[in-house]
């Protein structure tokens, strides 16, 4: 019981800290699951329970601020959780130790993106087929179609294999791609996180795995880790949300790496 609260609070710093960049955190849940000795599908499926619990409190925060563009969560996250079903339910396919080595080079990749992207690329609106102008806010973004929905599928997949909500690839996806801007990239984040992590977590769970004892208390105290993560997003400057984004990515990357290569000596 001692060691589940010492993981909680752990993971409840996690989730105030990653909640304000619009990952969720599930990257550092599973790491932080796997090395308190979770296997890593066990630890997979309880980081999912635990992010789609968090992300759902942080959610309501994010729309109180006027940081969350519905129609573009919606289109995103439709594309992304059915794939993170997918991903999830075929994860059981490829061992842990796989699952540990995919999640570090798509985390250092996704990190590495952020640290060299413009704060925003906002584009002239556009009338040809497959970009959409999407109003969110003040301003008027361009999603190019093209780019944007193979991306997300591809995130949303790999996401529900791995055990994450996808947060670490759909903020720059968003960001990258879309062209929007930090703070409504991270707002928008909490509604997909949410949905993806719901529907990896069923996809893993119709495989076994799911352990309440360890869930259940954790994402009970990190519901509140994720509200207050909200409250602080709303506050900080976009450009810090940015670099803090990418230099927690590149720490998980490095981390699970590392825990990959002992685990495969």
């Amino acid at each position: 019981m001692l060691k589940i609260a010492v993981v909680a609070l752990i993971i409840f710093v996690l989730a105030v800290l990653m909640t304000m960049t619009g990952r969720g955190g599930g990257n550092f849940y599973v790491l932080t699951l796997v090395l308190a000795g979770l296997p890593m599908h066990e630890a997979a499926t309880t980081g999912q329970f635990v992010l789609f619990s968090t992300a759902g409190a942080a959610m309501f925060i994010f729309k109180k601020g006027k940081t969350l563009s519905v129609p573009l969560a919606l289109f995103l996250g439709s594309l992304t959780a059915s794939m993170a079903f997918v991903g999830g339910f075929t994860a059981h396919s490829f061992s842990g130790n796989d699952l540990k080595i995919v999640f570090s080079i798509l985390l250092a990749l996704a990190g590495s993106a952020m640290l060299f992207t413009a704060e925003e690329n906002r584009k002239a609106p556009q009338q040809k087929l497959g970009y959409w102008n999407l109003k969110a806010g003040e301003e008027t973004y361009v999603i190019n179609l093209w780019l944007t929905v193979p991306v997300a599928m591809t995130a949303g997949f790999f996401s529900g294999m791995v055990g994450v909500s996808g947060g670490s690839f759909l903020v720059p996806l968003m960001v990258m791609a879309c062209g929007v801007s930090m703070r409504i990239a991270v707002g928008t984040a909490s509604v997909m996180v949410a949905a993806t992590a719901f529907s990896g977590f069923m996809g893993h769970a119709l495989q076994g795995g799911f352990n309440p004892g360890w869930a259940i208390p954790i994402a009970a105290v990190t519901i509140f880790g994720g509200i207050l993560g909200g409250k602080i997003a709303l506050r900080t400057k976009p450009a810090f949300l940015k670099t803090l984004f990418a230099v927690t990515t590149l720490i998980a990357a490095v981390l699970m790496i590392i825990n990959a290569s002992k685990s495969g000596g």
